[in-house]
């Protein structure tokens, strides 16, 4: 059987319940803490529309061993029929260490040690030196270690044996920031919500579209729906999660309560139609989410309303009063959904969690959602407690929850 091997995020939760979202839990088995091994063949992945994996790999062995010297001689054994499958010319051979121990000196020592081991395979070897156990993004795109004459080994610790992956994509870092930054209307009072975590928000609310560009197996969940869907982001605000889903091939519906915000999502999105091409179609309206009246849509993506901007963590008595009043808009807001949608309909929605000196303090709207017509989606290879976006500097964090009305 074909697997793949998907190097998971900083927040490696997220990226596995991404996964989980699209392909099951079956074919899906953790290995170590930032990696999961996926019963598919590499070249179904779309890893252009994935946010929470930034490598994906072909699997190729185990090692039975977790030892560099052991690895080492095991590649060197191994190494010289994997090349007669590579074109004539020098081969640059990179090392990515997931789960070890080892600084990156004793690694370049060891892929030297394995460079003079391969002059028997009569090929020209070029070693990618390391800065850190494992090569960054930057490192595999700028050295085409995913070209023909380029190999990106992974190397993850499983127990007391060794994963071994060819790396066949990694996240395109540049296209991301230049899609983020480069937006011509933004609001960092609305949130700035990166068009990755945007990305987990979309497949974790559903699998409707098909990859566009990509190889896929119809056998395959993500891949047996392969009508135009249409999304809806209630909260739209400057239209990064439009964006995202309309390069994902989903038709999109976005509506905002204020004016401003329709605009500047018909800017970004017009924008974006320009940059890269896309089939779907856009349709954004004025529309308070508590109470507003959506006409066709197929599933719901959004980061909904986080409360106001906060640079340091706030008086108890001062985040009481910021949390009810998030807390009620959300209330009306799933009430109004659920009037409008029918049993089975999943949806994503990333709300604000606040952190405090005893932990994330959470919508209490999350504690009645059987009340409110909902079920909130459990993972087996996640917990909800760890489907949190921050980072350490932020006081708002974003808690992804997918519900499914009952």
């Amino acid at each position: 059987m074909n697997q793949t091997v998907c190097i998971l995020g900083r927040q490696p939760a997220l990226g596995i319940a991404e996964l989980e979202a699209l392909y099951g839990a079956k074919p899906l088995q953790p290995i170590g803490r930032n990696a999961v091994l996926v019963d598919i063949d590499a070249k179904t992945v779309p890893y252009e529309r994935l946010g929470g994996s930034i490598k994906v790999a072909k699997f190729i062995t185990y090692i039975p061993s977790t030892e560099l010297p052991g690895i080492v001689k095991y590649l060197s054994s191994i190494l010289p029929e994997q090349f007669k499958h590579v074109p004539s010319g020098k081969i640059s051979i990179g090392l990515s260490l997931y789960g070890f121990q080892v600084n990156p000196g004793k690694i370049n020592a060891y892929a030297l040690t394995l460079k003079k081991n391969l002059k028997s395979a009569q090929r020209g070897v070029r070693i990618i030196p390391n800065k850190a156990t494992e090569l960054n993004a930057a490192q595999v795109i700028h050295n085409d270690l995913t070209g023909k004459n380029g190999m990106e080994l992974l190397l993850v610790k499983w127990g007391k044996r060794t994963v071994l992956a060819q790396t066949t994509a990694v996240q395109d870092i540049d296209a991301y920031a230049a899609r983020d930054q480069a937006r011509p209307k933004r609001d960092a009072k609305v949130g700035m919500l990166p068009p990755k975590l945007a990305q987990i928000i979309i497949n974790l609310a559903g699998n409707h579209v098909i990859p566009l560009d990509a190889e896929f197996d119809p056998a395959h969940p993500v891949n047996k729906n392969p009508r135009l869907a249409r999304l809806l982001d209630p909260f739209c605000g400057t239209g990064v999660l439009l964006q995202e889903a309309l390069l994902m091939g989903y038709d999109v519906f976005g509506t905002d309560l204020e004016p401003r915000m329709i605009e500047y999502s018909q800017v970004n999105l017009d924008w974006i139609a320009k940059q890269r091409p896309v089939t779907g179609a856009c349709k954004l309206e004025v529309g308070d989410a508590t109470n507003h009246l959506w006409n066709g849509f197929d599933v719901v993506a959004a980061e909904t309303y986080l409360g106001q901007p906060l640079s340091g963590v706030p008086k108890p008595s001062v985040l009481a009063e910021i949390v009810q009043d998030v807390d009620t808009i959300h209330r009306k807001f799933l009430k109004n959904l659920a009037r409008q949608t029918s049993q089975g309909f999943r949806m994503c929605i990333a709300v604000p969690a606040w952190k405090t000196e005893q932990g994330f303090k959470h919508l209490p709207v999350l504690d009645s959602l059987e009340e409110l017509g909902y079920t909130r989606e459990s993972f087996v290879h996640a917990k909800n407690s760890e489907l949190l976006y921050y980072r350490e500097d932020q006081v708002v964090a974003r808690e992804l929850v997918v519900l499914i009305r009952k």
